[in-house]
């Protein structure tokens, strides 16, 4: 049996204080119930019309906000393989490495606390925020001209998109009960994957524009990339709702109808809570916090040497620059499906440890090919067996966090802190199949 309850049971951490409670411990009483007098059919049919309408109205846009983060922080590896390491003075395999490490030293930093920041600042004002300013650091990152220049560029980066992943993640963990948390934050991070595939599609038609405007091609897909980003963040204050309690999209009933199902669930409402220190010192007592950060870190670290050197890794199969980046898109698109599919499944199974399990064995199997194998078709293969493997574990890793972490800020707290110490990753500057042998071994 996992160590970290599944989603049949109930988080064991404290109650959110209240003078009245059901008998299961829940706080619903101290709210109206707006389907008193309807029958049990009646109410299933009305949780899901609420479901759709919150999945209408808030997925798709919160995908966008994830799809520019990552394309963002991931797309210096299809500018390596388009000339960014040769035209930057010729930039050595170890400052190259540097240049990647170093965006994730004040992305783990900051993470922890960003949640508490969204927390006092409200969603939509935290996120355009940091959207708009790793969007113009993003864009000046196509005029550097130095690797200083490229480190500085990146360390920045880090440190505004930190508040994206966890932030989206709490923010979910405040509309949706334990159940319903898996799926939606598969779907979310499936955005990851379709990055990858819209990122290497973009790189190669960009790309095209080498030489104009004196800049090289690598050059215009930071530039292009981080203006997007840019408007993407000013959008994000007039589409993005705060929370449940004002969300203007919703009736009165059927705000008191997603505040009571998240009080049935043990949980509260985002409003619910005010910042205490104790709610820090909670999260960072609590041994789950710890397990958490420990497989999270394992798959994590997987996550990122696939995505940022997966063009490399094919293009060293034999395959010219404009190829390889097309050849990742394949890749990601299995990435993407099983994401999603586990994520469903774990939800309906209410059920998370085996799922990870399964799919490590996957990544476990594809990045020893990649390592053993001389034979490229076969080496391709096993891109898609790392894709399916690692990608479903990160949203799937997220989730059994969240539903084992009771408290609004507490939960905000601790999926900060695993997520950040999960991004700690370190650079080498020898072979590919050091890199690779240690991917394994994770």
């Amino acid at each position: 049996m996992s160590v970290l309850k599944d989603d049949t049971e109930k988080a064991t951490m404290e109650r959110i204080e209240s003078p009245t409670r059901n008998l299961e411990g829940s706080i619903v009483d101290d709210i109206r119930d707006p389907d008193e007098g309807k029958t049990e059919e009646e109410r299933a049919e009305l949780d899901r019309q609420l479901i759709r309408k919150l999945d209408y109205r808030l997925i798709p846009w919160l995908c966008v906000l994830y799809l520019a983060s990552f394309l963002d922080r991931t797309n210096i590896g299809n500018a390596k393989i388009v000339g960014l390491q040769t035209d930057l003075h010729n930039m050595t395999s170890g400052q190259y490495n540097a240049a990647l490490s170093i965006f994730f030293v004040s992305y783990s930093v900051f993470e922890p606390v960003s949640n508490i920041l969204l927390k006092k600042l409200r969603p939509r004002i935290w996120f355009t925020i940091i959207m708009v300013i790793w969007g113009i650091c993003m864009t000046l990152m196509g005029l550097v001209k130095n690797w200083s220049g490229l480190m500085a560029a990146r360390w920045w980066l880090g440190l505004w998109e930190a508040g994206l992943f966890p932030g989206v993640n709490y923010y979910l963990s405040c509309w949706y009960k334990r159940s319903e948390f898996g799926i939606r934050a598969a779907i979310f991070f499936s955005a990851a994957a379709v990055s990858g595939s819209f990122g290497g599609l973009l790189a190669a038609a960009i790309n095209e524009m080498d030489g104009i405007g004196g800049l090289h091609g690598w050059a215009w897909i930071f530039i292009l990339e981080g203006i997007a980003t840019t408007l993407i963040g000013v959008a994000s204050y007039f589409i993005l709702v705060d929370f449940p309690d004002e969300a203007h999209f919703l009736t009165e009933d059927e705000r008191l109808r997603v505040v009571r199902r998240l009080r049935a669930d043990n949980q509260a409402s985002a409003n619910h809570e005010s910042f205490q220190f104790k709610y820090v010192k909670q999260g960072l007592t609590d041994w789950k916090t710890y397990l958490g950060m420990i497989m999270y870190m394992g798959v994590d670290g997987a996550l990122y040497a696939f995505s940022l050197f997966l063009p490399t890794i094919i293009r060293n199969l034999g395959y010219q620059s404009t190829e390889a980046q097309l050849l990742t898109v394949p890749v990601y698109a299995v990435a993407c499906i099983f994401t999603i599919i586990v994520g469903y499944l774990a939800d309906r199974l209410k059920q998370r440890g085996i799922f990870n399990i399964i799919f490590s064995l996957f990544a476990v199997a594809g990045y020893a090919i990649l390592l053993g194998s001389k034979n490229y078709k076969l080496s391709y293969a096993g891109t898609y067996l790392a894709a399916m493997g690692v990608y479903p574990c990160i949203a799937n890793t997220i989730t059994w966090v969240s539903n084992n972490t009771e408290g609004v800020y507490k939960r905000g707290f601790v999926l900060g802190l695993v997520i950040g110490w999960g991004s700690k990753l370190y650079y080498q500057t020898t072979r590919r199949y050091s890199g690779l042998l240690t991917e394994f071994l994770i």
